[in-house]
């Protein structure tokens, strides 16, 4: 069996390494030029919708990682509601939906860099800068928690700048549109049908803002007294960071000086433009600086979280050479293989991306669904333990309301991967983009299908009790 992790982050920390997961300037940059062209200022609504459909989901897992604090979160969790074969593919969905949203993220903070140094920002150069970032992150994450921390604090106060005081600043002095233009498009909610609704589409976008929150549980068995405090970090990121993306997306469309130089696409980065506008060239461009400092912070995490999910598949022997993925090293316990294991795969993703750019269009296209089948997994299976009578809940508890809750959720979860997922006709030269989502699955299903064959028989599975006594 694996060795023991070290309980070395607070609650402070904890709600820290969601914040900078969910990241609010990663969620408004990589969603809002998509959602603004595709549904106009009205798109604005679906911050407030998927927000509460996502709440629903976080007061699920906030009951599950109080009864069980395990590195690994929605494998573990399903494992233990529905059985060893979902909770498998459970956590493998997530698994791969982490390490790839760790290579697109760290692409995505890679041009901010590049901004940031003057650099041309060709798609080979922009390539180069990410591997460099991701041997950076992996040098951080070997180094310890406490770097860490000190890392996920910085961003914090890089994110709170970045996105509340730009907003601020713009609400105050640079509002050029009405209030009343954020209910402009609403009528596309009805009468385009599910496949053509603008409003829908722009809600797929807006999906990506809102997942994260979980993440708090992959690194559990890090956190001291778990069972309490988790919850209240998945509960309170997702509120905190759901209200600082609403208020800044606000400001930016408040702000816009051109609305129909958006619309039509004449503007390609309406964030910055407007900003540029607001603020200048020199201002704006120091603005980038907060910008990449977000990007990097939620690739740390998004790099850390995937390796923990790794570390727990082998600790439970789930994985082949689980000895040499559930290693740890030093007297800190740092899985440092799982994080060299996730690093290289993240970093053949980016190569991949140069020898074949449909493929980074894939991966980008892929991540949000992912999320949202892992969360359906533990959402499901909660269900079904609850009205089957069979829940008995950990120290956290929302108590009756929770059979409510969970049907709404599930509906939701539902609802949302559909709608994230369904092969809308977006790319004309490449239509079988418009299948990324269901790609990425089948093809992670026969491979997870033939891995899981092959370890199913030996799997193992940590008791909890003896984990907290031990810890």
């Amino acid at each position: 069996m694996a060795g023991t992790l070290k309980r070395e982050f607070t609650l402070w920390s904890a709600f820290a390494f969601a914040f900078a997961f969910i990241s609010p300037i990663v969620a408004i940059y990589g969603i809002f030029g998509l959602a603004y062209t595709t549904a106009g200022p009205g798109f604005w609504w679906n911050f407030v919708l998927v927000f509460g459909g996502q709440l629903l989901v976080a007061m699920i897992f906030a009951e599950l990682v109080s009864k069980w604090p395990l590195e690994g979160s929605i494998y573990q969790w399903t494992r233990r509601l529905i059985g060893k074969g979902a909770g498998w593919f459970a956590g493998w969905f997530y698994m791969w939906t982490l390490v790839i949203a760790m290579a697109t993220v760290s692409m995505g903070a890679a041009l901010f860099v590049a901004n940031v140094l003057g650099i041309s920002a060709t798609a080979s150069t922009q390539a180069i800068i990410a591997i460099i970032i991701l041997i950076l992150g992996t040098l951080a994450n070997l180094l310890g928690r406490g770097i860490l921390k000190i890392l996920m604090i910085g961003s914090i106060i890089a994110e709170i700048v970045g996105s509340i005081g730009l907003g601020i600043w713009l609400l105050l002095f640079h509002t050029e549109q009405p209030l009343s233009s954020i209910n402009s498009g609403l009528d596309t909610v009805v009468g385009s049908g599910f496949t053509n609704s603008a409003f829908l589409i722009a809600m797929a976008f807006v999906g990506w803002a809102f997942v994260g929150f979980e993440s708090a549980g992959s690194i559990a068995e890090e956190v001291k007294d778990p069972q309490r405090t988790l919850p209240k970090v998945i509960l309170f990121s997702l509120t905190f960071v759901a209200a600082v993306v609403a208020f800044a997306a606000l400001t930016v469309i408040l702000a816009i000086p051109d609305p129909a130089a958006v619309l039509s696409g004449e503007v390609a980065d309406p964030v910055f433009s407007t900003l540029v506008y607001a603020l200048g060239e020199g201002p704006a461009k120091l603005a980038q600086i907060l910008f990449a400092i977000g990007f990097l912070a939620s690739f740390l995490a998004l790099q850390t979280s995937a390796s923990r999910v790794i570390w727990s598949y082998a600790r439970d022997k789930a994985l082949p050479a689980e000895k040499t993925l559930s290693a740890l090293r030093g007297k800190a316990g740092i899985p440092a293989n799982a994080v060299l294991v996730a690093s290289l795969v993240g970093a053949i993703m980016i190569g991949a991306s140069q020898l074949a750019p449909n493929f980074y269009a894939l991966m980008v296209n892929f991540t949000t669904g992912g999320f949202y089948i892992s969360f359906l997994f533990p959402v499901a299976g909660f269900v079904i333990v609850l009205f089957r009578n069979k829940w008995k809940a950990g120290p956290f508890t929302l108590g009756a309301k929770m059979r409510v809750v969970s049907i709404f959720a599930l509906i939701w979860t539902v609802f949302q991967f559909l709608n994230i997922s369904w092969p809308r006709p977006v790319y004309a030269d490449m239509p079988i983009l418009d299948w990324s989502v269901a790609i990425g699955i089948a093809g992670l299903t026969i491979v997870g299908g033939l891995i899981y064959a092959n370890v199913n028989k030996r799997m193992t599975m940590v008791d909890v009790a003896a984990l907290n006594r031990n810890s």
